[in-house]
Formats: structure tokens, sequence, C-alpha cells
């Protein structure tokens, strides 16, 4: 047998190990294999980066892990943890971990998942608590995810902030940043891989890009998390700050964390994509205030047409039915107390006649009045999809708020099993086109401890979601929203076919 017909055989090998499968067949008539349609199977591997809540000695922490039963293919059990990663400066020297020596050993995981279908909590205290790094494989990775739940009850930092752990990834925006003299604004950057990764963090206010000598070849060092301190990439102080975080090596996780005076602190999220339609969904009824801050990242200015989605359908804010946003520039637009007592949510869409314009946008939500606000975010997101889920729900405290733009849609709405006992509850919902259905998710039966919320669309759509969840403390509705895109629990993979023709001499 030829060299050649060695190599190829090798590689027709190495492709079905690849796709994790191959049909062998004998050559056809015409010695070509016909090609098939891409399947979709479970993911195998999961990556999620849980930012440091480095709060205040006071900050309580909740991780609550979770993947969705029946996700999985096949009998590999698997595993899923989440582990202590290395704090270090923005110049790379390792922070004093003197609060934290108290905590467990780096090598054993904060929380570790068993199996699907119920979740697993850990908890931490203090301010030493350090960023997570975290894998699931086998039938724990598709649609894994994980809640980081905070609360700092006074302080600077005071409130309810929420995240779900990121996926890494080499490009993020987050409008909705500040370096106002009255913020305190983090990008919390996390590398899971074994090498360091290098970030670049650009800022663009109202007038284009904040000049920065700072942001350029930050060095996040292998399974170590960096916090960098926003407005001292700038001299401006600046209301409105987009946030574009980029890799020039490497891979990382990012999130925000913002802080402010008057009205606490939580964690802005990245925006979805760039898009000229986008939906921020979620927006408590009982809002006082909510700005809406936009940025376009291409070439061209955007008008969009702003519009709320209620309970009974779309309506245009008056005095700000539209917003014009310019090239490589931030706007905000103060919503006020839109909603008027109605959960809704924000639907922007290129104006009539207009380019189609690339576009990232997020609100900040602002409850409550005088020294008893608190404040929240909601990044403009993706559908649900065929599946999304969100970590750390409570007897109460949760409501769930789903918005078809569009068509009608049917979602069934499971919540799991409880980490302490309980029986999974499922619920189907149908939410009219252009609407927004704001409910109280169902608890499992029997419940004892935290649950999740899984989210799964049965017809019609698409379908975007978010949940609030509420704490009351000391008279302040402390809040969080955390929003469900698809959980990109499968993907797809191409059907490999050996053709025997290729072993002729």
């Amino acid at each position: 047998m030829k060299s050649t017909s060695l190599s190829l055989i090798a590689g027709t090998v190495a492709l079905a190990a690849v796709t994790g499968f191959a049909a062998l067949t004998a050559p056809g008539d015409g010695g070509e294999a016909e090609a098939k349609t891409a399947a979709r199977l479970p993911v195998e591997r999961s990556s999620l980066l849980c930012p440091s809540p480095g709060l205040a000695d006071l900050a309580e922490t909740t991780y609550t892990s979770f993947t969705p039963a029946g996700g999985g293919s096949g009998g590999e059990a698997g595993k899923a943890e989440l582990q202590k990663a290395t704090s270090t400066t923005a110049d790379g020297e390792k922070k004093d971990e003197k609060k934290s020596e108290k905590k467990a050993d780096p090598g054993k995981p904060v929380v570790s998942l068993k199996e699907p279908g119920k979740p697993a909590i850990a908890e931490e205290s203090g301010s030493g608590t350090p960023a997570l790094v975290g894998t699931a494989t086998g039938r724990l990775a598709p649609g894994w995810t994980t809640q980081q739940t905070t609360m700092v009850e006074a302080g600077g930092s005071r409130g309810l902030l929420g995240v779900s752990c990121t996926g890494p990834d080499t490009d993020f925006w987050f409008p909705a940043a500040s370096t106002a003299k009255s913020r305190e604004d983090y990008v919390h950057l996390t590398n899971p891989d074994d090498t360091a990764a290098v970030a670049d963090i650009e800022l663009y206010g109202p007038d284009g890009s904040l000049k920065s000598d700072t942001g350029e070849g930050i060095t996040v060092p292998a399974r170590s998390s960096v916090p960098v301190l926003i407005s001292t990439l700038t001299s401006k102080a600046t209301e409105d700050v987009t946030v574009h975080v980029t890799t020039r090596a490497g891979r990382v996780g990012a999130v925000v964390r913002t802080a402010d005076e008057k009205t606490g602190s939580d964690w802005l999220a990245a925006s979805a994509a760039p898009s000229g339609t986008l939906v921020l969904p979620g927006i408590p009824a009982d809002a006082t205030s909510v700005r809406l801050v936009a940025f376009a990242t291409g070439d061209d200015d955007a008008d969009l047409t702003v519009k709320l989605i209620g309970k009974t359908g779309a309506i245009s804010p008056v005095g700000n039915e539209a917003i014009h946003v310019k090239s490589r520039m931030t706007a905000g637009v103060d919503l006020k107390d839109i909603t008027k007592g109605e959960a809704g949510s924000l639907l922007l869409t290129p104006s009539k006649g207009g380019k189609n314009p690339q576009v990232v946008a997020a609100l900040r939500v602002v409850r409550g009045t005088g020294d008893k606000q608190e404040v929240g975010y909601i990044p403009a997101t993706g559908p649900v999809g065929a599946r999304a889920t969100v970590a750390d729900n409570r007897d109460k405290g949760s409501v769930l708020s789903l918005t078809a733009p569009g068509a009608t849609a049917t979602v069934k709405v499971t919540a799991s099993a409880g980490s302490g006992g309980g029986e999974q509850t499922v619920k189907k919902y149908t939410v009219k086109g252009g609407t927004t259905l704001a409910v109280t998710p169902p608890v499992p039966s029997g419940l004892k401890g935290g649950y999740a919320l899984t989210v799964e669309t049965e017809s019609g759509g698409p379908v975007h979601a978010a949940r609030t969840l509420t704490v009351t403390q000391d008279g302040i509705q402390m809040f969080t929203v955390q929003t469900l895109p698809d959980d990109n629990g499968t993907v797809e993979v191409p059907t490999a076919e050996q053709d025997l023709s290729v072993l002729d001499d």
C-alpha cells in the first residue's frame, strides 16, 4: 500500500474522532460518497469563569451550579467543578491574600456538581474571595450554568450583585459603564487557560474614543484574574462609557462590576453581539429610573426606533421614540419611569429607510427613591432558542419575564429539584406576539434550598427572557437581573463518510 493511501486513511480516522462518529459505507457506482446533513449533538465540554466578588469584609457570596437533565448523550458521567483562580493586579503582581488564608485549599473545588437536574450550592464570605475557573465534561457539560450572587448589606458596595458566570471569549462590549466621580467601575478579566492572555481595553464616550495609554497589553496570567479600575484608564470623567475588551493573545472571561454612591452595586454583563435589532428584556414594573446606553460599533451612524413591549403590546415612549447613535460614539437616553407600574422589555429596531446598523446596548435600572435606591443592569440579549437556564432561584423573590417581539410563542418552564430536596415542576406559558409576560415562576414541590429555572421554546417565537431576583434588606428592595440567552448546549457536527475509493492505486 502506498504511503499516500496510509495518510488518507489516517486523515479519515482523525475526522471520525473529531466529529464523534463516522458512517462507513462502500463506494457508490460513481465512486463518490454522498454528504449528509450535519447533526446537532450535545457538547462534551464547557468552561465557566466567575469574577472575584472582592467587595467588602461583610460580603456573602452564594454559588449555584446547575446542568439541565436530559441534555447529555452516552453514559459518560463527567464532572463539573469550579476552582479558585489566582488574584493579581493589573501589573501582574499577586494580591495580598492574608484575608483568605482560612479558606479551602485552592486545589479543592469550591463547588462541584454531581448530577444533572439538581443544583449544587457553595458559600464564601469576605473580601478575599477569588475568581473561579471551571470546566464541565460528559453529561454535565450541555447547558452547564453557574450563578454568583453576593449580598453586601451596607457601605459603598451595598447591594445584591448577581451574574451568570461567563464562558471565555476574545471580544466583549459593555455599554452603561462609567468613569463619573460617583462611580467606581472595574473590568474583571479572568484567564481559564494554562498560558497567559493579553487583553486590550478601549473606552468610548459621547464624543468618541477616550484616550488611554494604560488600557493596552494587559497581561492576565494563566488561571488568574485581574481587576482593572476603569477610571484609571482615562483622565476624563464621563457618565456614559462603552467598554470594549478584546484579546490579542489567548482568551478571557470579562464582566464589569459597577458601584455608585447613591444606588449601590451590581454586575454588568456583556451585551449581545452588535446588531440592528436588539431586545433588552425584564424591566421591573416598579422601576423609578431607566437609562438606555447604546454604542454604534460600525462605520455608519445608527438611527433606531425605541419601543417598550408591555403586557398588552408595544408603545413608543413620549419624547424618546427614536435614538440617534453616531458611529463609534456612546449615546445615553434617560427613559425615567418608563414602565409606569407594568413590567416590560425594550425593543430597538432600525428606523425605516435607514441602513442596518451595528449596535450594542444596555439598560441601567433603578428601583426605589432617596436613600433606598438600588441599581441593576440589563444588557441586550439573544433569544432563549432551544433552551436557556438561570440558577439561584429561591422560594420567594423571583420574577420571570418572557418577551415575544414577533410571533406568538409557547415555552416550557422547568423548575428543577432543590439543592436540598424537592421535586421538579413544569409549567407552560403562551406569550402573545408583541407582548411581555411577567410571571412568578413555578417552585419545586417540597423545595429545600435553591433551584434553577430552565426555559425551552416549544413553538413560535423567538422569545427573549430575563429573571429578576429580589431580596429586601433594611427596607431596600435589593435586586439583580440575569438574561437567558440560548445555552448552546448542542453543537452542529458534520457527518463524515469514508470513501474507500481513495485506497485504489
